[in-house]
């Protein structure tokens, strides 16, 4: 499933491409996500910076993670341009009235799902048994395709959270 994923990343693109991830707070049905990923053509196919042509990608993954990519290899990615890809995620928060800014609200692949998870509930979940050292975690802090390809889903022993749980080291 991680392969599966991480082959539709786009080939083509520099390993230094910049990446932004926005985890919703409720997977998007089918028909959600067929429109969520034609706007993000849209955008990707029309996103510019001072009014040069930004070599961009977008998709939803996992029915519930928007994954944005900017190549700069050859226009950089500006404040603007940013801001433009922030209204594009924005308004897609509002049309189907989800959280994608919950930096508290973290991501788990459980049996082939994502299963989000507030950050409160992070050893509650850990002592119960819901998660456990080996499983998943979306890293939702990368910065490039590289970190993203590399670094995006880890097991939760090699994650930052491994210092907030009881793992045997």
């Amino acid at each position: 499933m991680i392969q599966e994923t991480l082959s539709i990343l786009p080939a083509n693109f520099h390993p230094a491409s910049r990446v932004w991830i926005y985890q919703s707070n409720r997977p998007f049905s089918e028909q959600e996500k067929l429109e969520i990923n034609e706007q993000l053509h849209q955008f990707t196919s029309q996103w510019q910076a001072h009014g040069a042509p930004v070599k961009g990608w977008g998709q939803l993954l996992f029915n519930q993670v928007i994954v944005l990519m900017a190549d700069e290899s050859d226009t950089a990615v500006s404040g603007c341009s940013t801001d433009s890809s922030v209204r594009v995620i924005k308004s897609i928060e509002r049309q189907y009235e989800v959280n994608l800014f919950d930096r508290l609200l973290l991501g788990f692949i459980v049996k082939d799902k994502l299963q989000p998870l507030p950050l409160a509930q992070l050893t509650y979940a850990f002592e119960k048994g819901f998660i456990d050292e080996n499983t998943i975690y979306l890293n939702n802090t990368v910065l490039t395709k590289q970190e993203l390809e590399k670094n995006w889903l880890i097991p939760v022993k090699d994650s930052w959270l491994a210092k907030k749980l009881p793992i045997a080291q």
